[in-house]
């Protein structure tokens, strides 16, 4: 990440958001991107954004189960040096991993961990996560959510959204042909995790709407929305 910092130009630090959630990057960089996101909420969205767009990836990855004599000569290779800095402390070692024949060396390094531990059950398959933008009226995104159905779970990340400095942002979902369901109040300043309602999973769809009313603190005191929508949006399968 050398040369990399606030004032990167708009390619490189996507480039740098896309290093950081690959996990190509050595711990200082890591460390570096980390204190980033910390201070720069547009970098934080670019990385959230990356995350999203990358995540599917994961789940195209088969387990390799790796010839049973890989596994001793890795044992001894990464864990004979414990002074002085070991193969896995090694740059070299870790690009060389990148290079061409880095996909075969990946494949053995993840067979320690496949060797050495018990299959996993069979899990049956898991819903795809979905995405919805919440837009203002004037197609700005207020707000970015990523779902996560095998969890339960809404990661609420702010984007352009001002409220009152009185009131709240408040989540709904609205099912078709249904009312409003709350799911929470969200934050214009910080990305908001909410956990979502057993009962209202069935109904997060790729049919619903979400929206974001303004609301007294607390949310709103009738279980539907009192004051104005101020953004509203369709959920897509990512």
């Amino acid at each position: 990440m050398s040369g990399r910092d606030d004032m990167a130009a708009p390619a490189d630090r996507s480039y740098l958001a896309a290093e950081y959630v690959l996990g190509v990057l050595d711990a200082r960089q890591r460390r570096e991107v980390e204190l980033l996101i910390a201070r720069d909420r547009a970098f934080a969205r670019e990385v959230a954004a990356w995350q999203v767009h990358l995540a599917p990836l994961a789940d195209e990855i088969e387990p390799v189960e790796p010839p049973m004599h890989i596994l001793p000569r890795l044992r001894s290779s990464l864990f004979a040096q414990r002074r002085g800095g070991g193969l896995l402390e090694s740059l070299g070692f870790w690009r060389w991993l990148a290079a061409g024949t880095g996909a075969v060396a990946a494949a053995a390094l993840a067979g320690v961990f496949v060797l050495s531990r018990p299959k996993p059950v069979p899990t049956p398959p898991t819903a795809a996560p979905m995405l919805a933008t919440i837009k203002l009226d004037d197609g700005r995104p207020a707000f970015i959510a990523t779902i996560d159905l095998a969890q339960g779970t809404m990661l609420v990340l702010p984007v352009t959204a001002t409220i009152p400095p009185d009131k709240v942002p408040e989540l709904w979902l609205i099912p078709p042909g249904d009312v409003p369901h709350s799911l929470g109040v969200v934050d214009v300043a910080h990305p908001v995790a909410i956990a979502i309602p057993p009962a209202l999973r069935s109904a997060v769809s790729l049919q619903a709407a979400v929206a974001i009313s303004v609301e007294p603190p607390g949310g709103s005191p009738t279980g539907q929305p009192t004051g104005p929508v101020i953004a509203k949006g369709g959920i897509s399968s990512i």
